[in-house]
């Protein structure tokens, strides 16, 4: 890892912040849960901003961090570990089309 956290901050997607950490991921595992692992890492980032100023350390963190989510969506799932709102939520409840009858 050679880049700068100023390069960092330039990134858009998973696949860079895998390439430029120097991280290697399965592909599959990234498409399914792109966006638990990014939200995952993203709240992961937030607390190492909150402890640490030292730009070359905060890359060695984040590099920690992205490892850990993506090693999380490994050996689990989305639903297990309720990241968004949906997952968070009760299960609505259901009303079959057969329970309702007209008086």
């Amino acid at each position: 890892m050679t880049g700068t956290l100023a390069e960092f901050n330039q990134l858009t997607n998973a696949e860079e912040f895998f390439a430029f950490l120097s991280l290697p991921y399965d592909p599959k595992v990234v498409q399914v849960n792109r966006l638990h692992i990014l939200q995952k890492f993203a709240q992961l980032k937030a607390d190492i901003d909150q402890q640490t100023a030292d730009p070359h350390e905060l890359l060695d963190r984040y590099r920690s961090a992205l490892q850990s989510a993506y090693e999380l969506f490994v050996s689990s799932s989305a639903p297990e570990q309720k990241l968004f709102k949906v997952f968070q939520e009760k299960a609505p409840n259901v009303v079959l089309l057969s329970q309702i009858t007209e008086e």
